[in-house]
């Protein structure tokens, strides 16, 4: 199916729903495809001067909620007219979208369907591959949403820069912390911090010391409490995307496993159950159980 502008994609849903009133609208990803809480577009990627991108204090663009993989597929909610294109409002079985806000999508990354299409299929790569493309991704910059570390070059297409802009923050080149693990995984793993709390199997580490809970750890294991998570890599190491506010830069590092299980001893308490405050973090086994087939 072509890409639509506007106007043939309004006429499109339009027709759909005079065929059935019922009828669902859908749309899948033919791209990786950034997923907005809010709807304006182009005051996200340009401002009023054109030449700005939409960040906070720290220089985060906290309008991007994530990076839906291509094949994603979209229920879609409600068409809104937008200068050069369609924006949608959209749900998806991959993201839980804000209550408040929702999740928006440019048209002009996603085939439209009447009937729904099979969901995106989650296939989970090798332990060795995951661990190996975790790795390759050290020195990448922090990207608040990002979980394509390349970027999406579409976004300086679609929305032009005036003037010399930084290409990666426009491009949201850069992963998140959980960012780090779903761009390693395929898009296999849940994508946010509040779902990876509970995901996979607690690993028992209360009233265990740093040392003792180093012993306890395997690859892939994650080290996580809301708001962060750090993978382990073997015995000795751990990988994580950090936001270092105002050095995007220093976001994507390694470090090593028994500085880091130290450091979190002395701030936090490490609890069997999912952690559920800022001063706890858990360990989560996950990679066992998600392999079974």
């Amino acid at each position: 199916m072509p890409m639509l502008n506007f106007t043939a994609l309004l006429l499109l849903l339009t027709t759909a729903s005079m065929a059935s009133a019922a009828e669902p609208r859908f749309a899948r990803a033919i791209m990786d495809t950034p997923v907005l809480n809010r709807a304006d577009f182009r005051a996200v990627f340009g401002g009023r001067d054109g030449s700005t991108v939409q960040t906070d204090s720290c220089g985060q663009p906290r309008a991007v909620e994530y990076i839906a993989p291509q094949g994603t597929l979209f229920r879609i909610e409600e068409v809104l007219p937008a200068q050069g294109a369609a924006i949608l409002r959209v749900t998806t079985n991959d993201y839980p979208c804000p209550a408040k806000s929702g999740c928006y999508i440019d048209a002009r990354s996603v085939k439209l369907y009447s009937t729904p299409p099979a969901e995106r299929p989650r296939i989970l790569p090798p332990r060795e591959q995951i661990l190996a493309a975790l790795e390759e991704k050290a020195g990448t910059r922090y990207i608040w949403g990002g979980n394509v570390a390349a970027g999406i070059k579409k976004l300086t297409e679609w929305y032009p820069p005036v003037g010399a802009v930084d290409k990666g923050l426009w491009q949201l080149a850069g992963l998140d912390c959980s960012g780090l693990l779903y761009e390693a995984t395929g898009g296999f793993t849940p994508r946010n911090t509040s779902e990876l709390v509970t995901y996979g199997k607690g690993v028992r580490i209360a009233d265990r010391s740093a040392t003792e809970v180093a012993a306890a750890l395997r690859p892939l294991d994650l080290i996580v409490w809301p708001g962060h998570v750090m993978i382990v890599l073997d015995h000795g190491r751990v990988i994580e995307s950090r936001l270092v506010c105002g050095k995007p830069d220093e976001g994507v590092r390694i470090r090593p496993l028994g500085e880091v299980l130290q450091d979190l001893l002395r701030t936090k308490k490490g609890v069997d159950s999912p952690a559920r405050k800022g001063k706890e973090f858990s360990i989560r086994r996950w990679y066992d159980s998600a392999a079974k087939p």
